[in-house]
């Protein structure tokens, strides 16, 4: 299995569906697929080894891309499932204004992926990996700035160390500056998925992107700024599926849903730890998560 950097350094060869299977292809094989950053591969890793713990064959087609490329492999049927996260696809696939109960979310998203996509969601986890902006306690303390409001205000006296997505997507930058208004930085660089915490880390940038289940944020005590006027709703991590596979392995939902509840904050963040900061492989943190909760 390619390591974390490897997998990132594949993110140009997206749209070839690059592959890794755990053994020889066959026709009935589950595709596993997964977006682009160290996350959203793990928790598919562990969907693809629970399957292959429930006798079920597994193709894993990990790093896809972005969630519009994800998507697209989902619905054109060259993989079966992927990772998403139910405020992702609320705002940035359906082009819904935000909700704010995680039931109302997750209701909604699962409706309109049936009705739209033939497409249905599992059970969502606990976790919510939401969207956000964080500064240094230098710069907090130096800018008095901890809340997004504030960020607005100031952003042209700021520089944003970011991943390209957040430039473009509703529920990030332009939705920003539609909700709150201002958010026009001095500058705007992007990064590789994870680096932008090092960019900020360095002093090249004053606030960086962020994904609040982020191991970086405990490991380099950054400040996530309050999103005080509550702009992004709740990013709960779920299965999203073809009807169509599950109807040719109807065993998919019983074993993922059991997976979901175990996804908590406190554990995906020590995923995350586990392959940004002990450059785990995401394939052997998958396989501790399940050795460790006994799945």
């Amino acid at each position: 299995m390619p390591t974390r950097k490897e997998s990132l350094a594949l993110i140009a060869a997206a749209l070839a569906l690059p592959k890794c299977s755990s053994g020889s292809s066959t026709g009935n094989a589950v595709r596993v697929g997964s977006k682009n950053f160290t996350e959203d591969i793990t928790i598919a890793e562990i969907y693809a080894a629970a399957l292959e713990n429930a006798k079920i064959p597994v193709e894993r087609h990990m790093n896809l891309g972005s969630t519009q490329i994800a998507m697209a492999a989902l619905q054109r049927g060259d993989i079966d499932l992927y990772p998403e996260y139910t405020g992702t696809a609320l705002i940035d696939v359906l082009h819904l204004p935000p909700m704010r109960t995680r039931p109302q979310i997750y209701g909604t998203v699962k409706q309109a992926f049936e009705k739209r996509y033939g497409l249905t969601w599992l059970m969502p986890s606990p976790m919510n990996d939401s969207q956000g902006l964080c500064v240094t306690q230098a710069v907090a303390q130096k800018h008095n700035v901890r809340t997004l409001s504030q960020c607005a205000k100031i952003a042209p006296q700021l520089r944003l160390a970011t991943i390209a997505e957040f430039l473009t997507r509703a529920d990030a930058l332009p939705g920003l500056q539609k909700f709150y208004g201002g958010f026009h930085f001095s500058s705007a660089r992007t990064y590789e998925i994870g680096l932008q915490y090092e960019a900020l880390v360095r002093g090249d940038a004053d606030v960086a992107t962020a994904f609040t289940t982020d191991s970086q944020i405990g490991t380099d005590n950054l400040l996530v700024l309050q999103d005080d006027r509550h702009f992004w709703p709740e990013y709960n991590v779920a299965p999203v599926a073809r009807i169509s596979a599950l109807k040719v392995h109807p065993q998919i939902a019983a074993v993922l849903n059991r997976i979901s509840p175990l996804l908590t904050d406190a554990v995906v963040r020590q995923l995350n730890y586990q392959v940004n900061v002990q450059h785990a492989d995401p394939a052997d943190a998958a396989q501790q998560f399940l050795k460790e909760h006994a799945v």
